[in-house]
């Protein structure tokens, strides 16, 4: 290959980096190291080494004709550092092992048939793979399909998969974004999964960390230090350089490379406030083009977390299709439920703690916060939200990082009411938002999700005295023996309390509160499923008392879906009694004009 070519097929955005198995045999090997101006790759099965050729643009490339899918090779520097593939496939012995050639068309896909599902009919399930079954594996988390398929999850979101460092992590640390880990299994393991899933009418979408690398095992910043800019910093150190053309190849060619390599029906983009893009073309706009123009007219699903409530990013067209992501995770109303049911008011939590306000425009138009300022911020928040339809946010009552951020990574069953849970619950299972579950939720488990991970040396003992120290603000760990109560993240028994305990299903209280979702789910697909797509836009709210709203969509056709809702442990007064049909009454929700404490009412009229 020549410098000509390789520049042109960047250009257009075919894949470069990562090797390249060809049809007539051998493997392409390419690297971008712009920082040495020799690398040599060693095909390690062969204990072989090969020179590289250098090409324009800081690109080294060779083709190997005795390696195939299954070879084991790693990059040499010209200090003789040997470092993996940043673009590997596969690291069967972890972050700083050898990389391994995957042979991607040696894969025979039995979903050629499936499309996927449209958004509308979204049940999101969210989900850690090393934590969700005793084994840890995309193989054990085959068995468990059918339970979501029961329960009425349409769409699986598996937490980051590409490699980190360890044995275990949530993902947020990984190094090597086109590797799933070898924790989890092979990549035919993962392809089965997604199979599996399809086969079932499942969705799989996948959490991708496009914001930051983890710290151990990314050697990105020792021949290819454009990577990264100092111009602009993340929490997590210096911003990825999405001005330069080989990062933005990179980060894309990551996004469309699980959702076709890998049959994905979507993507959750982590934290996208924390990438910084000033070109002509932010980085957003390009992925989501460039991803949809992969699958062709499969459908695929692309979905922000936004702590900018960046509404531009959710627009639609005239035609109600998105412009640019499907929807993206509401953490406000995550905000406005949690605070109601617990009373909590540390942190950003004082930002909506008792102001029903707040609650009622969450519910009925999306982000409670949309221009004002934000205290907490110290800067305003927000864009106009309630021209987008109710489908552009993904609504939770918990997830990975709402509990397990937590000192204990305790459940909300662990501190909350069983009727004030559920009268929570009752409200976003069937919003015109997309609901997203996390994984154990449906029976509420009594397991924890604490932070864990396995980080080596001087770094793993870093992790875990941060770790207690991010919490000596908070008045209830100002002690230090208190603090020291906090699980160690680094230990072998804090991830293995994360893990669910399946056999709670056979309590009776876990039991009844499995049923309990799946008759909710149940409403949901019956009557909320087919109103979505009808409902273009936010609608109207009343505050009805403290945690206590009223809220009407309006429907296309005529119709009017109505929410009251009461989250308070006094009871409130409804403004009119309810007509229509009754799809879903939670709590005491009597016919006199109250409604009861921690009680729930939803209704339809002009059916």
């Amino acid at each position: 290959m020549n410098a000509q070519l390789l520049t042109r097929e960047t250009a257009a955005g075919k894949l470069v980096h990562g090797p390249e198995v060809k049809a007539d045999g051998g493997v392409t090997f390419r690297l971008w190291a712009p920082a040495c101006d020799r690398v040599r790759v060693e095909l390690v099965d062969e204990a072989r080494l090969l020179d590289m050729e250098l090409l324009s643009d800081g690109w080294h490339s060779v083709h190997a004709p005795s390696a195939s899918g299954g070879s084991r090779y790693r990059f040499v520097l010209p200090d003789g550092l040997r470092v993996p593939d940043p673009a590997s496939r596969f690291q069967p012995e972890d972050v700083h092992g050898p990389s391994r050639v995957v042979d991607v068309p040696s894969w025979s896909w039995n979903d050629t048939e499936w499309r996927g599902r449209p958004w509308r009919e979204a049940v999101v399930y969210e989900l850690h793979v090393g934590s969700f079954t005793p084994e840890g594996t995309f193989c054990a988390a085959v068995d468990k399909l059918d339970h979501l398929v029961s329960l009425g999850v349409t769409a699986i979101e598996l937490m980051p998969i590409a490699d980190f460092p360890g044995r275990r992590n949530w993902g947020y640390d990984g190094v090597l974004p086109y590797a799933p880990d070898s924790s989890y299994g092979e990549p035919e393991d993962l392809k089965a999964f997604v199979e599996a899933a399809h086969a079932r009418d499942l969705m799989v979408l996948l959490d991708v960390v496009y914001n930051h690398f983890g710290p151990d095992g990314n050697y990105l910043s020792l021949y290819a230090p454009e990577f990264f800019t100092s111009r602009y910093k993340t929490p997590w150190g210096d911003a990825l350089n999405y001005g330069h053309p080989a990062v933005r190849e990179f980060i894309i060619q990551n996004a469309m490379y699980w959702v076709r390599d890998y049959h994905l029906d979507g993507l959750r983009l982590d934290a996208v406030h924390a990438i910084v893009d000033d070109g002509p073309t932010h980085l957003l706009e390009e992925l989501t083009r460039r991803v949809h123009d992969a699958v062709g007219d499969r459908l695929v699903h692309l979905i922000l977390e936004n702590e900018h409530n960046q509404s531009q990013w959710l627009a639609r067209d005239a035609a109600a299709r998105p412009t640019f992501y499907t929807a993206q995770w509401n953490d406000d109303v995550h905000h406005v439920l949690h605070t109601a049911i617990t009373g909590e008011k540390n942190g950003y939590y004082a930002e909506y703690c008792k102001d029903t306000t707040k609650l009622a425009r969450a519910l009925s138009e999306g982000f409670a916060f949309q221009g004002e300022p934000m205290g907490y911020r110290g800067t305003p928040r927000g864009e106009p939200s309630a021209h987008l339809p109710p489908k552009a946010f993904v609504a939770f009552l918990q997830n990975h990082d709402q509990i397990g951020n937590r000192a204990f990574g305790d459940r909300l069953a662990a501190s909350v009411p069983p009727e004030a849970l559920r009268a929570a619950c009752a409200t976003y299972l069937l919003l015109p938002q997309i609901p997203m579950l996390f994984m154990g939720e449906e029976w509420s488990t009594r397991s924890p999700f604490p932070f864990f991970c396995d980080f080596a040396g001087e770094l793993g003992e870093a992790v875990r005295k941060g770790r207690r120290e991010e919490f000596a603000k908070f008045p209830e760990f100002q002690a230090a023996s208190r603090r020291g109560q906090i699980p160690d993240p680094q230990a072998d028994e804090t991830f293995a309390s994360g893990k669910l305990a399946w056999n709670e299903l056979h309590h009776p209280d876990q039991a009844a509160w499995l049923d309990w979702y799946r008759r909710i789910l149940a409403a949901r697909r019956q009557w909320i499923v087919p109103l979505i797509d009808r409902i273009h836009h936010g609608c109207s709210s009343t505050v009805l008392a403290p945690a206590a709203v009223a809220v009407q969509w309006q429907v296309e056709d005529g119709q009017e879906l109505r929410l009251d809702v009461n989250l308070s442990p006094e009871p409130a007064t409804l403004i009119s009694h309810p007509e229509g049909d009754i799809i879903w009454n939670e709590g005491d929700v009597g016919s006199a004009g109250i409604l009861a404490r921690w009680s729930v009412r939803w209704s339809i009229r002009g059916t």
